[in-house]
């Protein structure tokens, strides 16, 4: 672990342990649906993608699928781009997933349509280069697009009640919009937007580790209310996005 992050390696080597289930992300839980439907509007057939963070591949396979085009993934778990490898060679996507760092990668720079991220800067004390490293892979006409949690008002309250300890890896000061939108590099080339999105979804609180069967059934009754919810609450968002735009 350097110094500028909040994890450890061995953390994500556990995390993807398990082999996922050899199947596209469903949408059945909303934030799952949250993020797919976020992507859908920045992807067409024929774009060039690159996730960061990629593993265990579930988003990039979806991403794959829905463009019909290659697609390419980072992450510098050695377990989650074997699973994520894994993953997409079984259901037909054509990957190229680098176990390396983001800060170092061997992608030529400037030669992505769009770069994405969902859950990985909060990670990091200053997630200011890992933006950079980003906005590198983004070629003319291109967009970074970072998400993270939003463990800020409502779900933060939650959240220390739940599981606390959870909160100790995540960086809560960079989880509004104005401190995204101030990380990012100002360039007269780029133009930078932070967002909140999503319906309000009950997977960012550990409702079942503090509850057991009782918090998943809680969890899963209102994460098909969310479904209901005809419309965005900014408060109740449960992720903040980043996009950068790179001028053609």
């Amino acid at each position: 672990m350097s110094q500028n992050e909040k994890t450890e390696l061995n953390h994500w080597e556990s995390a993807w342990s398990a082999r996922p289930r050899m199947s596209f992300p469903s949408g059945i839980d909303i934030g799952t649906k949250n993020v797919l439907r976020l992507l859908k509007a920045y992807t067409s057939p024929g774009i060039n993608y690159v996730e960061i963070g990629c593993a265990p591949g579930k988003i990039l396979s979806w991403v794959g699928r829905e463009i019909e085009a290659p697609v390419s993934g980072i992450d510098y778990s050695p377990t989650g781009v074997e699973h994520s490898r894994w993953l997409c060679n079984g259901l037909g996507i054509e990957a190229d997933i680098r176990c390396e760092d983001a800060l170092s990668t061997s992608f030529e720079k400037a030669s992505f349509d769009l770069v994405f991220s969902c859950g990985l800067i909060e990670h990091f004390d200053d997630p200011a280069p890992m933006i950079a490293a980003h906005v590198d892979l983004v070629k003319p006409g291109g967009t970074a697009l970072i998400a993270i949690p939003n463990y800020s008002g409502l779900y933060l309250k939650l959240q220390q009640w739940c599981d606390p300890k959870n909160l100790d890896i995540h960086n809560l000061e960079i989880m509004n919009e104005s401190s995204m939108y101030e990380m990012a590099p100002k360039e007269p080339d780029l133009t930078v937007r932070a967002f909140s999105s999503g319906r309000f979804s009950p997977w960012l609180i550990s409702l079942p580790l503090k509850m057991g069967l009782l918090g998943t059934l809680i969890s899963w009754g209102v994460n098909f209310l969310s479904f209901l919810q005809p419309t965005e609450i900014k408060y109740l968002c449960p992720l903040i996005v980043l996009e950068i735009k790179r001028h053609k």
